[in-house]
């Protein structure tokens, strides 16, 4: 299984999505995004649905979408239990996220 963290600002922006929000974003990383993360040492991907691909100019720093206009941002960290990955959520929210990513 993989591991998680998140940043102070993460924390923030999560705080001010409404609670239909909250739900839809846990929704799809549990249901979508941790999957494909497990499946990613054996060859697998992030399903086209989500639109996981590096930010330019953000070095080692991804975006996903978890809604119409929801984004979050991430990267991996170094693991923290044997191979498993283990992600830090920087940012969620909707495109804004990007000028800060």
């Amino acid at each position: 299984m993989a591991t998680f963290m998140t940043t102070t600002r993460f924390e923030k922006d999560y705080a001010l999505l409404d609670p239909s929000d909250k739900d839809r974003f846990k929704r799809t990383v549990k249901e979508q995004f941790v999957p494909d993360l497990i499946d990613l040492p054996r060859g697998g991907r992030f399903r086209p649905g989500l639109r996981v691909k590096g930010i330019q100019g953000a070095s080692g720093i991804l975006e996903m979408t978890w809604a119409p206009d929801g984004r979050a941002t991430f990267e991996f960290g170094p693991p923290e239990r044997g191979n498993e990955p283990h992600i830090i959520w920087r940012r969620v929210g909707t495109h804004d996220v990007f000028r800060s990513p």
